[in-house]
């Protein structure tokens, strides 16, 4: 019997094989919530600016989230007043916007206009009492600028 037809219709098997798990593999890493943001008002106040921002998120998993706070988290801690306490529910693969105002340092507003991306931490109500927190980086919405 010959087995070479077989040997050779093995390999593109292991292939596909091998592809599916990568992309099984991304898509359990990838983050539950994203969002996207725009600022819509910055005030200078000297060595700081105050900015209002429209913030998209989007629930891309199975469950509901009930956000109750959120933190605009950008370098090695959060500003002080940077906590916002909010009553947002997120429900399961929607989207939903909600407009926050905050007062960070100057030179992080400057570096969003250079590209970087402003981390909010998502304080939300979990089952039996407890607290679980979500961080999303936010992308800038398509085509507009940091003011």
């Amino acid at each position: 019997m010959n087995y070479k037809p077989l040997c050779t219709c093995k390999w593109p098997l292991v292939v596909a094989a091998f592809f599916a798990l990568a992309q099984f593999a991304s898509a359990s890493n990838a983050p539950v919530v994203s969002g996207t943001y725009q600022v819509v008002q910055n005030t200078n106040l000297g060595s700081q600016t105050q900015i209002r921002m429209r913030i998209h998120l989007v629930n891309r998993g199975p469950n509901n989230l009930s956000i109750r706070s959120i933190t605009l988290w950008d370098f090695s801690h959060p500003d002080k007043g940077g906590t916002h306490v909010c009553a947002l529910t997120l429900r399961a693969h929607a989207s939903a916007d909600t407009t926050q105002e905050f007062t960070i340092r100057r030179p992080e507003f400057d570096s969003w206009r250079k590209g970087l991306r402003p981390r909010l931490v998502l304080g939300m109500a979990a089952p039996a009492r407890t607290k679980s927190t979500a961080v999303v980086r936010l992308d800038r919405v398509a085509g507009q600028e940091a003011k």
